[in-house]
Protein backbone atom coordinates (compact mmCIF):
# COMPACT_ATOMS: atom_id res chain seq x y z
CA UNK A 1 0.00 0.00 0.00
CA UNK A 2 2.17 3.20 -1.51
CA UNK A 3 -0.55 5.43 -0.15
CA UNK A 4 -0.16 4.68 3.01
CA UNK A 5 3.66 5.34 3.08
CA UNK A 6 3.62 8.37 1.51
CA UNK A 7 0.57 9.37 4.71
CA UNK A 8 3.03 8.74 6.92
CA UNK A 9 5.92 10.25 5.54
CA UNK A 10 3.55 13.58 4.87
CA UNK A 11 2.21 13.52 8.69
CA UNK A 12 6.09 12.86 9.69
CA UNK A 13 7.02 16.25 7.46
CA UNK A 14 4.25 17.84 9.10
CA UNK A 15 5.47 17.22 12.59
CA UNK A 16 8.63 18.13 12.40
CA UNK A 17 7.68 21.68 10.78
CA UNK A 18 5.45 22.18 14.04
CA UNK A 19 8.01 21.18 15.65
CA UNK A 20 10.59 23.68 13.67
CA UNK A 21 8.55 26.72 14.02
CA UNK A 22 7.74 26.04 18.09
CA UNK A 23 11.00 26.20 18.67
CA UNK A 24 11.34 29.25 16.96
CA UNK A 25 8.88 31.04 18.56
CA UNK A 26 10.14 30.13 22.00
CA UNK A 27 13.14 31.64 20.95
CA UNK A 28 12.22 34.69 19.91
CA UNK A 29 9.66 35.40 22.62
CA UNK A 30 12.34 34.35 25.14
CA UNK A 31 14.35 36.83 23.61
CA UNK A 32 11.99 39.53 24.44
CA UNK A 33 11.92 38.63 28.17
CA UNK A 34 15.68 38.25 29.11
CA UNK A 35 16.07 42.10 29.53
CA UNK A 36 15.45 42.93 33.29
CA UNK A 37 17.22 46.21 33.09
CA UNK A 38 16.95 49.58 31.85
CA UNK A 39 19.45 51.37 29.68
CA UNK A 40 21.88 52.51 32.25
CA UNK A 41 20.49 51.41 35.40
CA UNK A 42 23.69 48.97 35.86
CA UNK A 43 25.79 51.39 36.43
CA UNK A 44 23.85 53.97 39.10
CA UNK A 45 26.41 56.77 39.34
CA UNK A 46 26.13 57.36 35.37
CA UNK A 47 22.77 57.08 34.89
CA UNK A 48 22.10 60.02 33.89
CA UNK A 49 24.10 59.69 30.92
CA UNK A 50 21.90 56.74 29.04
CA UNK A 51 18.85 58.83 29.48
CA UNK A 52 17.58 62.32 28.45
CA UNK A 53 17.12 64.33 31.45
CA UNK A 54 18.15 67.95 29.99
CA UNK A 55 14.65 69.72 30.68
CA UNK A 56 14.93 69.06 34.42
CA UNK A 57 17.09 70.75 36.95
CA UNK A 58 20.55 69.87 38.99
CA UNK A 59 18.97 68.66 42.12
CA UNK A 60 16.14 66.28 40.27
CA UNK A 61 19.13 64.81 38.26
CA UNK A 62 21.00 64.17 41.47
CA UNK A 63 18.03 63.16 43.06
CA UNK A 64 17.27 60.40 39.91
CA UNK A 65 21.36 58.87 40.56
CA UNK A 66 20.61 58.76 44.23
CA UNK A 67 17.90 57.02 43.69
CA UNK A 68 18.72 54.80 41.32
CA UNK A 69 21.93 53.94 43.39
CA UNK A 70 19.59 53.21 46.04
CA UNK A 71 17.34 50.76 44.06
CA UNK A 72 20.61 48.70 42.76
CA UNK A 73 21.97 48.43 46.12
CA UNK A 74 22.90 45.03 46.96
CA UNK A 75 22.55 45.00 50.45
CA UNK A 76 19.04 44.50 51.26
CA UNK A 77 18.71 47.77 53.39
CA UNK A 78 15.36 49.32 53.12
CA UNK A 79 15.25 52.65 51.42
CA UNK A 80 14.63 55.89 53.33
CA UNK A 81 12.38 58.46 51.67
CA UNK A 82 14.58 61.51 51.08
CA UNK A 83 13.44 64.74 52.87
CA UNK A 84 14.70 68.45 51.61
CA UNK A 85 14.02 69.69 47.86
CA UNK A 86 10.93 68.87 45.98
CA UNK A 87 12.90 68.51 42.58
CA UNK A 88 15.54 65.91 44.30
CA UNK A 89 12.16 64.21 45.91
CA UNK A 90 11.00 63.75 42.82
CA UNK A 91 14.15 62.43 41.41
CA UNK A 92 14.92 60.00 43.69
CA UNK A 93 11.19 58.24 43.44
CA UNK A 94 11.68 58.65 39.57
CA UNK A 95 15.46 57.10 39.84
CA UNK A 96 13.77 54.29 42.07
CA UNK A 97 11.39 53.06 39.68
CA UNK A 98 14.02 53.26 36.50
CA UNK A 99 16.63 51.29 37.92
CA UNK A 100 14.51 48.54 40.18
CA UNK A 101 14.78 45.39 38.36
CA UNK A 102 11.49 44.51 36.42
CA UNK A 103 9.61 41.28 36.58
CA UNK A 104 9.21 39.15 33.55
CA UNK A 105 5.08 39.88 33.10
Amino acid sequence: MPWCENAFASNKRVAAVRIAVLLLLSVVLGGCASQSLRAGADDPANVTNFINLSGFPPEYKRGFAAGCENARDASGRSAQRPKGDASFVQGWHDGIDYCRSRKPR
